[in-house]
């Protein structure tokens, strides 16, 4: 039996094993299609297991594949959520230093940032920093080295979700979804 499959393959079928070795002619199985002739995917996808690991594993393609409300939304609260902690780094530091206590610090002391008194007068010096406003009441001394550092950290931070979230919603703005329903095909 098996000699007969090796010669013929698996697409015959045997109808007679007698040892006269009657062949009815080939029967053909119909094979599946992965993909149907309308365009319709044929495969699912089940029993995986893990399948929000498989989403977290690659984020930037499921950022780009989700819904734009979702998109958006996950936009402004990532800006938001980073915003209110770096902001809340730089009144720690304040804290920390005893910035907030001297209210309108006297000559003789010099805070880490000028003119922070605050959480709000940190979140605006931390939005002026961020977005490259520029300083004007409120800026770096040169007495505060753990403020130069958090400034660094901000600006390396600052890029990678910029380059993370712009890239994100460029790619899913010059994606061609509805591509497929412009192209036409003639019936010759």
């Amino acid at each position: 039996m098996s000699a007969v499959r090796r010669k013929f393959g698996e697409d015959y079928q045997v109808v007679n094993t007698n040892r006269t070795m009657t062949f009815s002619a080939p029967v053909k199985r119909k094979r599946q299609r992965f993909v149907e002739k309308n365009g319709r995917c044929n495969v699912q996808h089940g029993n995986l297991g893990g399948e929000t690991s498989r989403y977290l594993s690659d984020l930037f393609t499921t950022l780009v594949d989700l819904k734009w409300r979702w998109n958006l939304l996950i936009f402004i609260l990532t800006y938001t959520v980073a915003w209110l902690v770096m902001a809340s780094m730089w009144w720690v530091i304040a804290y920390i230093r005893g910035d907030l206590s001297h209210g309108s610090h006297e000559p003789p002391y010099t805070p880490c940032v000028a003119n922070v008194y605050n959480f709000p007068s940190a979140f605006l010096f931390f939005i002026e920093t961020e977005a490259t406003i520029g300083y004007g009441h409120r800026y770096i001394t040169e007495k505060c080295p753990e403020g130069i550092i958090l400034f660094l950290f901000q600006s390396l931070l600052g890029s990678i979700v910029d380059a993370f979230l712009i890239g994100c919603m460029f790619i899913k703005m010059s994606q061609p979804k509805k591509r497929a329903e412009t192209l036409m095909f003639s019936q010759d």
